[in-house]
């Protein structure tokens, strides 16, 4: 592969901002960058085009450079998840759509009373059965999925009724892989993972209509989340045990990637994964702001005027804390949610200690993203993880003592990026989060 002057862009389209950063690959260090708001409502890469100026305008290299992008505009990627019951191969094909960069839509179980309206997805993935299990269920859903649905499908499930579904859904675009439940107690996303991405760049991207330009859909990689969780990955395997925690305008993300202490884990029948990501689509600081703050009276009035405008930006030091106030519930409920909390129960085998979510309590390094962070005032990292970090009561199962920083730089998302191809220049540069 040949590198224009040593360098490449990283491109992110953003829901609401597009970001863009040159990349020097002998250093594994970003040196210049560039936002711009994302332009939805005409072309998509008239604010890249934009961005693209200003990073000339730093380095001259970055008008030739090779451009590697991930999007979320549009709404990002949508997945309707279809299994076999709630609490097994439904759940399981939930966390796997999370994991592989989307917004689950709508998650059916077939034993609940058969196929229900998706909710305009973008892509289905069809789950079901174990291994050698039984597979009409799966060959049910999948006839049922041929009549009513006429988009992207990723079949996970039963290997053993591959053939069947393939040939059910002959006429619909689909990919088949591995069972995401092979086994009880067992979850395999990589398949699904890997074929939920094929699918975003082939018939996700060029059918949301976001730009008319063919270089658009040949730059995009994959979904941002997606893009990102690679990036946590690689940045785990020098930093330790990460999490990543994006509040954004709509959401709020967090990434995961802990080493999974055997004695910890549960009697479950979904496994937890070393490698985990949850969306909190009522969690937010614009979109999201008044159910972020339910619960909060004295923060309404600011809750509404970001949602009436989620262009706004704060112009005074009572408005920057209103934002840092939102951002501290947005951060605080959506990593709760994420780790779960452990409790004491008696069992007819004695006292044991039972755990729900992700444990992070050893976690190494913690990484705040999202633009409060980035354009907040000195210190504000500890003023909105406070509360999220040390001994918590109440059995929740957060970090106790990480390294804080701040993704300053969107600095995953390039290490994403650049991690298929250039796996050692995405590692020096994940050492600027973790050096």
């Amino acid at each position: 592969m040949t590198d224009h002057d040593g360098t490449v862009v990283c491109v992110d389209f953003g829901s609401t901002f597009t970001k863009a950063v040159l990349v020097d690959l002998a250093r594994g260090r970003i040196v210049a960058s560039a936002s711009h708001p994302t332009t939805i409502t005409t072309d998509v890469l008239d604010g890249y085009d934009a961005c693209m100026v200003a990073l000339a305008e730093q380095d001259p290299r970055a008008a030739d450079a090779e451009v590697l992008a991930c999007s979320s505009a549009g709404g990002g990627l949508r997945i309707a998840v279809v299994g076999n019951e709630e609490l097994v191969t439904a759940e399981a094909g939930r966390r796997v759509a999370l994991s592989s960069g989307g917004k689950v839509v709508s998650v059916v179980a077939m034993a609940t009373g058969g196929l229900t309206d998706l909710n305009d997805p973008d892509v289905v993935l069809l789950t079901g059965g174990t291994d050698g299990g039984n597979s009409e269920v799966l060959l049910e859903a999948a006839r049922q999925l041929a009549k009513v649905w006429r988009g992207p499908v990723v079949v996970a499930g039963n290997a053993d009724a591959r053939a069947e579904v393939s040939a059910i859904l002959q006429d619909l675009p689909h990919v088949v892989t591995g069972n995401v439940v092979p086994r009880i107690g067992e979850l395999a996303p990589e398949g699904a993972r890997a074929a939920i991405r094929e699918m975003f760049l082939a018939h996700v991207i060029g059918g949301k209509h976001l730009s008319g330009r063919a270089d658009f859909t040949a730059m995009v990689r994959g979904a941002t989340p997606d893009v990102v969780l690679t990036g946590v990955e690689l940045l785990a395997e020098t930093a330790g045990d990460v999490v990543v925690v994006d509040v954004g305008g709509a959401t709020t993300d967090v990434h995961s990637v802990v080493d999974l202490d055997p004695d910890s884990i549960g009697r479950e029948v979904v496994a937890t994964t070393r490698v985990t990501r949850t969306v909190e689509g009522d969690l937010g600081m614009r979109w999201s702001a008044l159910t972020t703050v339910a619960e909060h009276p004295e923060l309404t009035a600011a809750a509404q005027r970001r949602h009436d405008d989620p262009g706004f930006l704060p112009g005074d030091d009572e408005e920057r804390d209103a934002d840092e106030a939102i951002a501290r519930l947005a951060i605080g409920t959506a990593l709760r949610r994420h780790a779960g909390r452990s409790k004491v129960v008696v069992s007819p085998e004695g006292r044991v200690v039972e755990r729900t979510g992700k444990d992070l309590r050893e976690v190494d390094l913690l990484v705040g993203s999202g633009g409060v962070l980035r354009n907040g005032r000195p210190g504000v990292a500890e003023r909105v993880l406070a509360g999220s970090t040390g001994e918590i009561a109440g059995g929740w199962q957060l970090p106790r003592a990480p390294r804080v920083v701040v993704d300053a730089d969107y600095v995953l998302a390039a290490v994403g990026l650049l991690a298929p191809e250039r796996p050692e220049v995405a590692r020096r540069l994940a050492t600027s989060l973790s050096p």
